[in-house]
């Protein structure tokens, strides 16, 4: 159910409006409360929302801001001494204003306790399907997912843009393919050898344009299209783990007879 401060309808700067069908007074009751986000950094939010929200929290409530909604939530004195996150277009203004928030603006989404922070649209319905997996398990995640048509799970480390792109649109396209390559062909060999040969790339080179172009790693990208979970890349973790495992001396035994 929607909430609003106020009792007319909420414009957006889309060309609609929203209307709350519930007053603040509900926020008394509500186990999530997400803030959206706010429609001017420069507004300070109306004191009846700030109290309403410092005593969710105090009670337990999940606190969530999305985008800009972290501003409401920095306002309210819920972030001081927290790692938080917003849009990184706005990271500059919201660490002037408030000093006390250990802002991460490189991250999709931050978990820190009964308070969840975004940064920008995409990146909200990554948290929201994360505090939603947290509190409703996995099955009911997926499912809104697969409604949404959206990915499941993206971890909330990932960086929120990619500051230098592949200079080649190619190599992008190219491992876009290769991405849809391994999620067809699970049982396949995903090894980083193994890719970078498929890509004619050294093991160097397609380590880093592959980072480039999706913001993981190639062991990340790997467990999320699920290969990590078939017995061809549990037998190379296996074998890579036998390779890095310490020696055992060699002691040698006599029986008397």
């Amino acid at each position: 159910m929607g909430s609003a401060a106020e009792s007319d309808a909420l414009a957006t700067s889309a060309g609609f409006t929203i209307a709350a069908l519930q007053p603040l007074d509900a926020l008394a009751s509500a186990d999530v409360i997400i803030v959206p986000s706010w429609r001017d950094p420069d507004e300070t939010p109306p004191d009846a929302l700030l109290e309403a929200l410092r005593a969710a929290h105090a009670r337990g409530a999940q606190v969530v801001g999305l985008c800009l909604g972290s501003y409401v939530l920095a306002a309210a004195g819920l972030l001081d001494g927290r790692a938080a996150t917003t849009h990184w277009a706005w990271a500059d203004d919201f660490m002037r204003r408030y000093p006390r928030v250990r802002l991460d603006p490189n991250v999709l989404y931050i978990d820190d306790g009964n308070i969840t922070t975004s940064a920008g649209t995409a990146a909200g319905l990554n948290c929201c399907l994360h505090v939603l997996r947290r509190l409703a398990g996995s099955r009911a995640a997926n499912q809104v997912a697969r409604r949404l048509v959206v990915p499941p799970h993206r971890q909330g480390s990932q960086a929120q843009f990619i500051e230098e792109p592949l200079p080649e649109r190619a190599h992008g396209e190219r491992l876009s393919g290769l991405l849809d390559w391994m999620r067809a062909n699970l049982r396949a060999d995903h090894s980083l050898d193994a890719l970078a040969a498929r890509m004619a790339m050294s093991r160097r080179t397609f380590t880093r344009r592959f980072r480039e172009t999706t913001g993981a790693t190639v062991g990340a990208s790997r467990s999320r299209s699920g290969c990590s979970r078939t017995p061809t890349c549990r037998s190379i973790a296996l074998r890579r783990k036998a390779a890095f495992a310490p020696a055992r001396p060699c002691v040698s035994s006599s029986r008397r007879r």
